[in-house]
């Protein structure tokens, strides 16, 4: 946990990580953080929007509306076909009290709180020997971010386009920033240069 008024910035896993960190979750049984990385991941949408899911939403279904919490925009979401079969799966194993409770409640019954999924992270960080610096659950949302332009590399203006208008940016340089894509940028100046 950061220190209160400090700045942590949070860092994204490289996508294949993050997808054998899912699959290895469900294999050691952690169903609920196996769901909430696959999710972080494959929806990009804030924690405290993660957390409030019910299982209606998501499970059998192709796609779903929220209204962001933070920015109180309505935001139409597609669920992969992959990710419909592990939702499903985690549904099986996990055995929730009916499709209407949230999607990751605690051993406690009370869905988790933010602070406790960090605190889980940085756990699973260790335990899986994640090549990440600060894991978060803002972590997911870049992991989210980062494979997106990664993929769509070949038109990165138009990924960053479609990055800015998904997590509601006001310009596409706060984007470039947001996914550390700037600095990386500035540090690669660096390699230009030959001796």
């Amino acid at each position: 946990m950061s220190l209160k008024y400090s700045n942590t910035t949070a860092d994204f896993l490289e996508w294949d990580e993050a997808m054998n960190l899912i699959r290895k979750l469900y294999k050691d049984g952690n169903y609920n953080m196996s769901l909430l990385i696959a999710l972080g991941c494959f929806f990009g949408l804030r924690i405290g929007d993660i957390l409030s899911l019910r299982w209606n939403q998501i499970l059998n279904a192709s796609e779903f509306t929220i209204i962001e919490k933070k920015t109180g925009k309505k935001r139409t979401i597609r669920i992969n076909p992959q990710l419909q079969r592990h939702i499903s799966e985690c549904y099986k194993a996990i055995r929730p009290t009916g499709n209407n409770a949230p999607v990751l409640v605690s051993q406690k019954g009370t869905v988790f709180s933010v602070q406790r999924i960090n605190i889980i992270l940085k756990e699973l960080k260790k335990k899986y020997r994640l090549h990440i610096g600060n894991f978060s659950c803002h972590s997911l949302r870049k992991t989210f971010g980062r494979q997106v332009y990664n993929m769509n590399s070949e038109n990165s203006e138009l990924a960053l386009v479609k990055l800015m208008e998904l997590f509601n940016h006001s310009s596409i340089a706060i984007t470039k920033r947001y996914l550390g894509l700037r600095q990386e940028e500035l540090l690669n100046t660096y390699e230009c240069l030959s001796f």
